[in-house]
This record gives structure tokens, sequence and C-alpha cells, in this order.
């Protein structure tokens, strides 16, 4: 992949390892591969000259960072995991650069104490592993709080992601859904959504009942289609084997050999959130998506997910990832939008 790093020497004097003054090359092996890297008019570098505070100077397969030791140290390492995501194949966007920067941050700074750790490991460690792979693409985790949530899913039942959008909790769970299917691991995918909207009412929209509920499920909607092909899409629909329907159709039925997902779990009501809970069947998984702070049920109605949250805590089988604005992974302002509402709030 890339051939090797050199280290300058290091500056003198008793100043502190983290802010002495530091100078480093990498040397990539494909010119190609590491134009990928650089992005268009080195727009890739430019970003990370952004968010770290360094100076890159690159010379074809030549990279030189400049800068406090402990950023030139993650400059590196971005570097290097941006390189390994170019030489697969997959295209290296913005998106792709503040990833890997918050996953370098998440791993070697410090660590976000609201979010579970899986046991036997850090979230940040073993990336290959926790990547998932389904028809259309590859999904690799672009924070510390995804990583962790991605080992959950793996290795857990019933997983609770809870925080704010944009965060991918519901995206990253119909892509864990997705994955187990096409594997043989799963007979069926079943995604659902409680009918409940802010300041909106179903009745008040056209058509039948499909017709009125189809536009309160279309995310999930959206985020199969990110998955799989259309028209898989279609047919695994018209069979049943994908099935997207509101929490009260859940009610009498036992799931088995599923892969199960609720969201907007935070407008469920205590006995709505037992209800879902309790259709849990042999060889199945569970995954509860929602933001507690965003709550539209009527005042004075608990919300059934954090209900859930203070009676399920420490149950076998069970994780809860929680996540915050530093694993919003949509555009920056969605990510300094729900801190200053979250600063809003805390007064």
């Amino acid at each position: 992949m890339y051939a090797k790093a050199s280290h300058a020497p290091k500056a003198s004097g008793n100043s502190s390892q983290t802010s002495q003054p530091a100078r480093r090359v990498v040397e990539f092996d494909d010119n190609r591969t590491a134009a990928m890297v650089y992005g268009q008019h080195d727009k890739n570098l430019a970003r990370i000259e952004q968010r770290l505070g360094v100076v890159i100077i690159n010379r074809g397969n030549r990279v030189a960072i400049e800068g406090a030791q402990e950023r030139t140290t993650l400059a590196k390492k971005i570097l290097e995991d941006l390189y390994r995501i170019a030489a697969s194949g997959q295209p290296v966007d913005i998106g792709e650069v503040d990833g890997a920067v918050r996953m370098a941050e998440g791993v070697t700074g410090p660590r976000n104490e609201s979010i579970t750790t899986r046991p036997g490991g850090s979230a940040g460690g073993d990336n290959d592993r926790l990547k998932i792979t389904t028809r259309n693409r590859v999904v690799a985790p672009r924070s510390p709080g995804q990583a962790d949530y991605i080992a959950n899913l793996l290795s857990h039942e019933m997983v609770f992601g809870v925080g704010p959008a944009g965060t991918g909790k519901t995206y990253l769970a119909v892509a864990m859904a997705v994955a187990r299917m096409l594997a043989g691991e799963i007979d069926r995918i079943v995604l659902s959504r409680p009918a409940v909207e802010a300041g909106e009412n179903l009745g008040f929209l056209p058509g039948d009942l499909r017709d009125k509920v189809d536009p309160y499920l279309r995310p999930l909607y959206d985020a199969l289609y990110d998955m799989m092909p259309a028209e898989q899409v279609e047919k695994r629909i018209a069979s049943g084997q994908i099935e997207i329907a509101p929490l009260a159709y859940m009610r009498g039925r036992t799931l088995a050999n599923s892969f199960v997902i609720l969201d907007e779990a935070q407008n469920t009501t205590p006995m709505q959130m037992k209800m879902f809970l309790t259709r849990f069947g042999e060889n199945s998984r569970m995954a509860i998506c929602g933001d507690i702070t965003q709550v539209d049920l009527p005042r004075g109605t608990r919300s059934g997910l954090r209900n859930a949250l203070d009676i399920l805590r420490g149950v076998e089988g069970i994780a809860v990832t929680k996540f915050t604005q530093r694993d919003v992974v949509r555009h920056p302002l969605v990510g300094r939008i729900v801190e200053a509402y979250g600063d809003e709030d805390g007064r």
C-alpha cells in the first residue's frame, strides 16, 4: 500500500512532547492512488490542514507534514487510512476525510465517556472487522461512536442507538441488516416506525393507509436503496423478505429469523416499547434507534425509549451506544446546530 514514512529530528528543549514542532514525510507507492487521496485541487489535504492545524506539502507521491508533533502524527495516520480506502477502489471525498479525522482523534485523543466500549477492545480498533459489505457499497465507521455501534450490532442481539440526527444510527442498522440477509444469516428484515411526527396528523393526508404512512417511512426506504439495487429492494418487499410497517402492525407477532429495526423510538410510549421489544424471536436481532431530545409525544407522556433505557440498564444481551454531536457525520453545520441546541436545552 504505502511504502514508508520518515520522521525529521525532533526539536530540542524542555517543552512538552505534544507541543514540539515536527516534520513527517509519507511516501506512497502509487501516484494515481495518492492523487485520489489529495482530491481535486488538493481539497482533501486542505481539509486536513484546516481540521488539524498542520501544513501539508505534496510532491507527487511524497507528502511532507509540518506542525505540532501530536497533530502531525494524526495527519500521517489519516493520510495512510485514506490511502488504504483509495487503494481498495472506494472514492475519497470530504465525508471520508472528516470520518478519518474523527476516527484518528477518537483513537488517540480523549475518549467520549458517554460511548460504551465493546468488551475486549476500544471503539476505534480493528476497523476492517467493522466494515459492513452490501451489494452497493462498503460501509465503514466514520466516528468512534459509529465504530462502537457497529461492534455492538455484531456482538449483541439487541442494540440501542441513542443520539442526535446525523450520527448514522438507522443507516448503519439497515446496512447491518442487509449484510446479514445477503449472507443468509437471517430470512427477513422488518423496519418500523411509530406514526407520530412533529405537529402532523396522518388523518389529513390523502390516500389509503399505505399512502398515509409511506412518507413517514421514507428514510428507511432511502437507506435500503443505498445498500441494494432498486429492483432487488422492490422484489424483496413484494416477497415479504423486507417489511416496512408502522409500529402498530407489530402487535401480536413473534419475529423469528429476522433483523428488526425500530426507528424514531423516542416517539413510542412505554407500553408500545414493551410491546415491540417482546416481539423478539429465535435467531433474531433488534436495533432500536432514537433521539431522546426530539420527542414528539403529547406533553406529559413519557418516552418509551427513555423508559426502556432506565429499565433495561445492565440486562445481559443488550448493548447501548450513546452518540453525541461529535459523531454527526452529515454536513459539519449539522454538528454545530446540534451542539447549539444542546447548549440551549441545558440552560
